[in-house]
């Protein structure tokens, strides 16, 4: 029988959209601004008082009792046009709907463009994380972000980054890794690197033809210029040349950054290499524990679906922790699993991939299989040449060394991909790593509690 107490046995994280789909920039390749086409009367997208309170009080109330950590997640379309005091008065719902003890933290993802000094004052008082979307040097940043008048944003979001780095506001670089700067790996790490940056993410742009919601659905003849052009638009990376960004990353990374600068998907990979279970959805096994909630209340699988066949309700009819844990969104997680090609089970680098996300499972396998990832021939690349680097740094962690010594190594003699050992946890790395309470420094070496980065639950 379902209780209260097994439905909050797990951590769930939401993304909250405030603002919906607007935006005061026009994105080229962004995947939600099409999102006003849900709500075709709207005529205001701003979320209510009403709605934000009970989302506020309601998403407590949906995670594990105890003083855990609460961390609110703030999206759009771009969240800083509701204005300052709108995020003034999260913080007070917050306080006000707390548990004894318990402490709330605030992620809000931005374009950049309308912070001030007032903005990241109130971001360093309260706590915030930002992410901040740079897609690399100016010349690889504007080609797909730009104003509503076409102008390009990178000034903008420079200023930004400066202001932020000045008031020692704890931020992120999330670069989209589009046709245009994944031919340019090295370029766009180093960029971030020298201008300070230590934490980043790699998110990888991917727009199926063919589904209604982007101007290159169909496909002119004479346009085609690669082989996938046919199923994905002309922004989106090829999954060769994506794989060949990150290992260019990495090699990079592991030259001299390791312990210093923390990049998602390697922080990520090391999890899996010691037998952990990845935080990142995408990399789970299953998923169905991040959702999106829009500015009216409704609550959708997750924010890559938000689409009408995968809305679960809205929370003035039905509380998150419900709607959360339905049958439906259960299935929706296990579907992530469940649903993989027996070329995916057979893969030597499932361990660390899992198949990706769902979203991107539309090509067929070698066999003929459907349900294969559009990226596979990436991540198998980079899975696999990075795996005797990750098995070293495993080793150095199991034995409590810090995962950096694999950069001496490294100088001494780069240490090549196996070609006659497949990718995987070596016996090594399969030793049982030390116990680790959930507020102990993450293993992995990311300077974070073990609770917000290889721990999430």
């Amino acid at each position: 029988m379902t209780t209260p107490e097994t439905l909050t046995a797990q951590m769930l994280h939401v993304m909250a959209k405030p603002i919906g789909p607007i935006c005061n920039l026009d994105c080229e390749y962004c995947y939600y601004l099409h999102k006003e086409d849900l709500y075709p009367k709207n005529k205001s997208w701003r979320m209510t008082s009403e709605t934000l309170e009970t989302y506020i009080q309601q998403y407590i109330e949906a995670q594990p009792a105890g003083p855990e950590e609460v961390t609110f997640a703030w999206q759009g379309g771009e969240p800083t046009l509701l204005g300052l005091d709108f995020f003034k008065r999260i913080v007070e719902l917050e306080k006000k709907h707390a548990r004894p003890g318990q402490k709330i933290a605030n992620a809000l993802q931005t374009n950049g463009v309308l912070l001030d000094e007032e903005w990241v004052e109130f971001f360093k008082k309260e706590g915030f994380l930002i992410g901040l979307s740079v897609d690399g040097p100016a010349e690889l940043h504007d080609r797909y972000r730009y104003d509503k008048k076409g102008n390009g944003t990178f000034d903008a979001v420079l200023k930004a980054m400066k202001l932020l780095q000045q008031y020692q506001v704890e931020f992120n670089a999330l670069v989209v890794v589009n046709r245009e700067n994944s031919s340019h790996g090295r370029r766009v790490y180093s960029y971030l690197r020298d201008n300070g940056i230590e934490f980043m993410q790699f998110i990888p742009i991917v727009e199926r033809r063919g589904i209604g919601v982007h101007p290159e659905d169909e496909l002119e003849e004479g346009q085609q210029v690669h082989a996938w052009d046919h199923l994905v638009s002309s922004r989106s990376v090829v999954p060769e040349q994506y794989g060949r960004f990150l290992c260019e990353i990495f090699d990079e990374w592991v030259k001299r950054d390791v312990g210093k600068v923390f990049v998602q998907v390697f922080d990520q990979a090391l999890a899996a290499w010691l037998d952990l279970e990845p935080s990142l959805c995408v990399f789970r096994k299953q998923c169905g524990r991040a959702l999106a909630i829009e500015h009216n209340g409704d609550l959708y699988s997750c924010d890559h679906f938000v689409e009408p066949e995968y809305k679960l309700g809205n929370i003035h009819e039905l509380p998150i922790i419900e709607l959360a844990n339905s049958q439906r969104q259960l299935d929706f997680g296990r579907d992530k699993e469940t649903t993989l090609p027996q070329y995916c089970l057979d893969c030597e680098v499932r361990f660390a991939c899992n198949g990706e996300c769902p979203k991107n499972r539309f090509i067929d396998t070698p066999t003929g299989e459907a349900g294969l990832n559009y990226l596979c021939g990436g991540y198998r690349m980079f899975f696999n040449h990075i795996d005797p680097l990750m098995k070293q740094m495993a080793t150095e962690l199991k034995a409590n060394r810090p995962a950096a010594n694999v950069m001496q190594q490294f100088r001494k003699k780069k240490t090549p991909a196996s070609k006659s050992t497949p990718a995987g946890r070596s016996p090594s790395a399969r030793t049982p790593l030390r116990q680790v309470g959930r507020n102990d420094p993450c293993p992995c070496g990311s300077g974070r509690k073990f609770k917000k980065c290889c721990g999430v639950r």
